[in-house]
């Protein structure tokens, strides 16, 4: 098996098993249960998006920071240029993952109460 493969599938193992607990939960037919149906997923959607976000970031941090290193070994005198883009690139990179942040906050924090849903 591959290292990625491994990787992947240590992953989906730690999301299936932080989201049972709240999948298990049982119950009758009860008049907020579309809503905490809702809130089940939205939290386990919330934590897969960070997720990714997280583990594609560190990623591709670390591929720029390598062929920044190895671009500068290569040829030194651009080591100004170089080095201004690879931190440039880092900070676009983590930028995406600050608006995954905040696209996961977004989704926890929505009013839940305020739910109604229509029948």
């Amino acid at each position: 098996m591959s290292k990625k493969f491994k990787a992947l599938s240590l992953m989906a193992f730690i999301v299936t098993l932080t989201a049972l607990p709240l999948l298990a939960q049982g119950g009758g037919a009860e008049p907020g249960k579309a809503s905490t149906d809702l809130f089940k997923v939205a939290l386990i959607a919330g934590a897969g998006i960070i997720t990714l976000a997280v583990i594609a970031g560190a990623f591709c941090q670390a591929k720029a920071i390598s062929a920044g290193c190895e671009g500068i070994s290569r040829n030194p005198a651009g080591a100004p240029h170089i080095r201004f883009l690879l931190i440039f690139g880092l900070v676009l990179i983590e930028t995406l993952v600050i608006y995954a942040l905040l696209i996961t906050i977004i989704i926890l924090m929505v009013q839940w109460g305020n739910y109604i849903p229509k029948g």
